[in-house]
């Protein structure tokens, strides 16, 4: 093992969005910053996530527009989905992505180091027979998919979200294990791809960690597509048979489809790394951080899903730039994972930001709480784009606005709204004085504060 000549100010293991956010951040502020990446650049948001996911949901939604054409004048007729086609487009989307960050790394004179990189010692990654010296170590190898005990992906039947995203035909019919996420995101789009799917979910709802209201809207919304699911039983074993496989849960009861796909999570990146070895604190295989992303080994931090806070790109680029700023001597404030915006790109969407009408009862008591729904079909533009849905607002009384949750199509590009309220701590009366344009869907966040605080428009008292 050699050293290199240089010694860095940050050696960063691992190029994902938390990776690479630090990078960029790192050397924008003047740390001496290498970083050190398997795969690709950009890690599983760009390459195996969000990226290629929300293709694959842009061209589902052409279908379904394509299917529904006439309902608006447009003559149109849908023949069928082609796989290829559409891989090569989520392929070019990716890739010039993909270019753009690489050329940006490259501007900022980080040292990329592509290769299979391990800890050696609190302050040094080895990687390619050579010894990145640092005087400190973020790590940020990311996850994976997880599956459950003795059920084996094989990557023909029994898929991960990164063998469905690679697909080359369109299933006839699929089981999708888990409500989640990613679930409902290939549920939706499979479905409009033309396959027959059931999603199999051991919690009580989908969306299971969403406000209850949410996730009931989008059940709702489930069935009226066809897309079949099962709560509140857990999954049991799966079987093969002669077309595809078998799934059998808890009850006894079974489903079979041409293929399973399993989306029950993603699990932390960090066997075989040297943590454990280097004294890092862990826990199920998530590395332990306080609120500033600090290990209990004072040379190193971690970010991204390798630790246990929300596993989302955007977190990831806060936890790495939080990171990279700390290093650099400026001040820093912890995140509030409460306030990050959450979407699930499924149709309808599901976003939200702040607390659930539950969990705020739990913490301020159920006599202090206000909710208001305000329904889409008020909305002007939601019904030229013949969405329906709901925008749900829950307030501390005579307070704050603690969360925003809202179904409907689109609804996630009104999330950037709703997390400045819950995150500026804004009152009903303040957001109600904001004029919102019209026609916009935006404009039903307006009206949901103006019957919030008492002077309601398009809507009864």
């Amino acid at each position: 093992m050699t050293d290199v000549a240089e010694d860095f100010d940050l050696v960063v293991l691992g190029g994902g969005s938390g990776g690479y956010a630090a990078a960029l951040r790192g050397a924008q502020l003047g740390l001496r910053t290498a970083m050190i990446e398997r795969h690709k650049l950009g890690g599983t948001c760009l390459h195996n996530g969000c990226i290629p996911a929300k293709a694959l949901l842009h061209a589902a939604e052409i279908a379904d527009q394509t299917r529904d054409a006439q309902l608006f004048g447009v003559m149109a007729t849908f023949e069928s989905i082609d796989m290829p086609a559409v891989q090569r487009y989520k392929d070019e989307t990716v890739d010039s992505l993909c270019k753009g960050l690489t050329g940006l790394v490259k501007a900022r004179d980080i040292t990329y180091i592509e290769g299979e990189g391990r800890l050696s010692s609190p302050t040094s990654v080895d990687v390619n027979g050579q010894r990145i010296q640092g005087r400190h170590v973020l790590l940020a190898t990311g996850s994976v998919p997880k599956s459950l005990p003795g059920l084996e992906i094989d990557g023909n039947r029994i898929i991960s979200s990164d063998h469905a995203l690679v697909l080359d035909r369109v299933p006839k019919s699929a089981i999708i294990l888990g409500g989640g996420v990613i679930g409902v995101e290939f549920a939706s789009a499979w479905k409009s791809f033309g396959t027959d799917v059931t999603v199999v979910e051991g919690l009580k709802h989908l969306v299971p960690v969403e406000d209850e209201n949410s996730s009931k809207l989008l059940e709702r919304a489930f069935r009226k597509r066809g897309i079949k699911f099962n709560l509140g039983t857990f999954f049991s074993k799966a079987e093969y048979t002669q077309d595809g496989v078998k799934v059998i849960l808890a009850d006894g009861k079974e489903f079979e489809a041409e293929v399973l796909l399993v989306a029950v999570g993603r699990g932390p990146v960090s066997q075989g790394l040297g943590y454990e070895e280097q004294g890092v604190a862990m826990d199920r295989g998530y590395v332990l951080v306080d609120e500033y992303m600090r290990t209990n080994v004072p040379t190193i931090s971690a970010v991204g899903d390798l630790v246990p806070t929300l596993q989302l790109a955007h977190v990831g680029f806060a936890e790495g730039i939080l990171v990279a700023e700390r290093l650099a001597g400026l001040k820093v404030v912890p995140i509030d994972y409460d306030g990050v915006p959450r979407v699930t790109y499924c149709h309808p969407e599901v976003a939200s930001v702040g607390i659930t009408e539950a969990k705020a009862k739990e913490i301020y008591g159920a006599d202090k709480v206000v909710a208001l729904k305000y329904n889409l079909a008020r909305n002007g533009k939601s019904k030229i784009l013949n969405t329906s849905g709901e925008i749900k607002l829950v307030q501390v009384k005579d307070g704050a606005v603690v969360g925003v949750h809202m179904v409907g199509d689109r609804m996630g590009e009104q999330v950037g709204e709703a997390q400045l309220i819950y995150n500026w701590e804004a009152l009903p009366t303040e957001v109600a004085q904001l004029i919102h344009a019209d026609p916009t869907q935006n404009e039903a966040l307006g009206e949901a504060h103006l019957a919030l605080a008492g002077k309601p428009l398009h809507t009864h008292d």
